[in-house]
């Protein structure tokens, strides 16, 4: 079952995956691999897990620090934007969530997915025409969490 954290406290300690939402104010160049696009300013949904010590809580504590060593390709997002919260399954696929974020566009290939042989990408452009799968909005209800204007 999916269900929206709005901060880190909220995020189970158990592995699984998450959606990180993400929100650009203005235009950045990010890297993945040998390409590198500039990502218009807008939300934006990183796919991945938290497998390791503290699971998802751990995972997503680190994703929320501005201070950190660049580790990841979401990273160079993590430190430019603002976080407006997780999308977190616990025990669930990263893969998985990707997929229901299907109807989504893929703004740079091999971002965050490199080591993924399903995916193209584990960045998905967020639209603000663009709607939630119904179980994610649900989620989103139920935290009371609305997200602030672009």
């Amino acid at each position: 079952m999916i269900h929206f954290a709005a901060t880190v406290a909220l995020a189970p300690a158990a592995p699984g995956a998450y959606a990180l939402w993400l929100r650009l104010h203005a235009p950045i160049a990010v890297r993945a691999g040998k390409s590198t696009t500039m990502l218009a300013p807008g939300d934006y949904l990183y796919c991945g897990s938290a497998n390791g010590p503290g699971g998802l809580r751990a995972r997503l504590a680190r994703h929320w620090r501005r201070e950190k060593r660049a580790h990841w390709h979401v990273d160079q997002l993590t430190v430019a934007g603002d976080i407006l919260g997780a999308f977190v399954v616990a025990g669930g696929s990263e893969c998985a969530l990707n997929a229901a974020l299907g109807a989504l566009p893929n703004p740079l290939p091999g971002f965050g997915s490199s080591d993924c042989r399903r995916c193209v990408s584990h960045l998905r452009f967020f639209p603000a025409t663009a709607r939630l799968p119904s179980q994610w909005e649900n989620a989103r209800k139920a935290a009371r969490f609305t997200p602030p204007p672009p």
